[in-house]
């Protein structure tokens, strides 16, 4: 199975690249421009030189279509883009969107969330791209970027996930819990999305007046 890490090559999407690899799983980096991911994937693999990875750089058309699992890790403002320039290549595929409708996007707080008329990010992914048979996954939102490149140290937190396809949620499950320390926590169908994606700029404010870099979330009192 190949995982294509759409957009991977900022510090999220490289930091769950870098984990699913450690972890042996086959992983392609994304980019807008091929050479980017190229030279990125290079630098990690000299930075992983003590595990045998599998990771390879592509442009994201070509990544999208090698993939099995798709994952976006992109700002808001390119995700439009970023999904139409992919759409051919997601037909049958799950899709995991980490996106996250932060303010920033028009020049606000990263503390702040947007509203969308979609719902959230994952139900405008979902949107986007209907018609794909894609099954799309909120998943990843809620876990830092210092946590995920916070290699080898386990990840203190749980993976918040919301879809309308539970085998695909299931098969989502198994991958993301190949990371060491992360539990993946079901909280229902894609419009959860909403409210999973909202918990994230909290998520930041926190760690911004606490000084933080690794704050994150465990559930507790369920039996999941």
């Amino acid at each position: 199975m190949i995982i294509s890490i759409i957009g991977g090559t900022g510090p999220q999407g490289l930091g769950i690249a870098k984990r699913l690899a450690i972890a042996g799983e086959s992983v392609i980096v994304g980019s807008r421009k091929e050479e980017k991911a190229v030279k990125v994937v290079g630098e990690t693999i000299d930075e992983l030189k003590d595990y045998d990875v599998d990771i390879k750089g592509l442009a994201n058309e070509d990544a999208a279509k090698e993939g099995d699992i798709l994952i976006m890790t992109v700002p808001l403002q390119a995700q439009s883009a970023t999904l139409k320039t992919i759409k051919p290549f997601v037909k049958g595929k799950i899709f995991l969107d980490a996106t996250v409708p932060l303010e920033t996007a028009i020049g606000g707080k990263v503390s702040r969330v947007l509203k969308l008329p979609e719902g959230s990010a994952a139900e405008r992914t979902a949107l986007i791209l209907e018609g794909e048979d894609v099954k799309v996954i909120a998943a990843f939102n809620n876990i830092s970027n210092s946590l995920l490149l916070n290699i080898p140290e386990p990840i203190d937190c749980d993976c918040i996930i919301a879809g309308d396809n539970q085998e695909a949620k299931d098969t989502a499950k198994e991958l993301i819990e190949k990371i060491p320390g992360i539990k993946v926590i079901d909280a229902g169908a894609l419009e959860k999305a909403q409210l999973i994606e909202v918990v994230t700029p909290l998520l930041i404010g926190l760690n911004i007046k606490y000084k933080s870099k690794y704050g994150g979330f465990r559930l507790t009192g369920f039996d999941f």
